[in-house]
């Protein structure tokens, strides 16, 4: 079976200020549009216990060779995130973390294409 790559929009919860400018349900349907990606999710928040949870369930699955990952600073996806990948076997190299706070619905949806194309 071919390698999946997939993309994650992690908001803070809905409620953080720093996504106020974004339309996300508009930032994953240009990205979705266009292919770049074989699946785009929402999550409210990859860093509480459901988020992990989410996590492990979506990684199950063997086939998605990467996940980008655009929320908050990439430094802290990593270590958030990095129990998570460690338990489940999922190689962390295979994570693109992204910061897309305070950008317009037209930056992230720019920054997301940008960091696909030069991260394939």
């Amino acid at each position: 079976m071919a390698n999946k790559k997939g993309l994650i929009l992690c908001v803070c919860q809905g409620t953080c200020p720093s996504f106020n400018k974004m339309n996300t349900l508009e930032v994953l349907n240009a990205i979705r549009r266009e292919k770049l990606v074989d699946f785009v999710a929402l999550h409210p928040q990859l860093c509480a216990d459901d988020g992990d949870q989410y996590l492990r369930v979506l990684l199950d699955n063997k086939d998605i060779d990467k996940l980008y990952v655009a929320g908050c600073d990439p430094l802290m996806q990593k270590k958030m995130f990095r129990e998570t990948f460690e338990a489940i076997g999922f190689d962390a190299a295979k994570h693109v973390a992204f910061d897309v706070r305070n950008l317009t619905t037209e930056q992230a949806v720019s920054a997301i294409k940008d960091l696909i194309k030069n991260n394939p």
